[in-house]
């Protein structure tokens, strides 16, 4: 089955400034160009950090508190301070950017966007070199196939090249990405490990599984219970 990755879902041109954008220049490049932030590359195309409307709008608030109050302000607002006084890329990107390989698989990158609470990641390659962006747009591009092609792979990969299970054996349904599959298998343990391949395949929303087995292995008959004795 194929292992979908980043690089099948990533944007591959990408807008990017340099650290010595300036801020007007930088709010240009983001509202001409419909994104919502940019990558800062150096001379060699690596990515040094990047710039969200995040760090932009923190100048649209002009508020200036008492001088004596500024050792007052939590790490917090004063880097928003800064940024709101920055007027180049430099100052105002966020450093070092969080990135992600072009290998690695969409699932990965869902989770690294999730625990850093970001939305978006710049993909690189084996030499660090920017070679496309993904989002969490992007990354839910995979439900947009259509039932037909995800009962392919899933005939075809997950039962067929990846179970060694004849897709003959099983009626498989697909209706708004939701699987059913019905038929017969073996041993009961390896419906579990059947559900759990079907549901990594892109574009799955759930599975309904109505599998039955010809031997209940879920336990070991030939191992007795244990009792504790107090």
């Amino acid at each position: 089955m194929k292992r979908h990755t980043v690089a099948d879902v990533m944007t591959r041109r990408v807008v990017t400034i340099t650290e010595d954008a300036g801020y007007k220049q930088i709010v240009e490049t983001l509202t001409g160009r419909a994104v919502s932030a940019v990558p800062v590359v150096d001379a060699d195309h690596r990515v040094i950090g990047i710039v969200s409307e995040a760090d932009l709008i923190h100048k649209v608030d002009t508020a200036r508190p008492e001088p004596h109050s500024w050792l007052l302000e939590r790490k917090r607002v004063r880097d928003a301070r800064e940024k709101a006084n920055a007027d180049f890329a430099r100052d105002l990107m966020t450093a070092p950017a969080i990135t992600i390989s072009e290998d690695e698989s969409v699932a990965v990158a869902a989770r690294l966007m999730y625990t850093e609470g970001i939305k978006r990641l710049p993909v690189v390659d084996a030499d660090s070199h920017l070679v496309g962006i993904v989002s969490r747009s992007d990354l839910l591009r995979p439900y947009l196939r259509s039932d037909e092609d995800i009962r392919e792979e899933i005939n075809d990969g997950a039962l067929l090249r990846t179970m060694w299970m004849d897709p003959r054996d099983f009626d498989v349904t697909v209706k708004e990405g939701v699987v059913t599959i019905h038929g017969e298998v073996e041993r009961r343990s390896s419906v579990p490990v059947l559900v759990g391949i079907i549901r990594s395949v892109p574009g799955v929303v759930d599975v309904i599984e109505r599998v039955s087995s010809h031997l209940d292995d879920g336990r070991d008959a030939s191992v007795p219970p244990r009792f504790i004795v107090a």
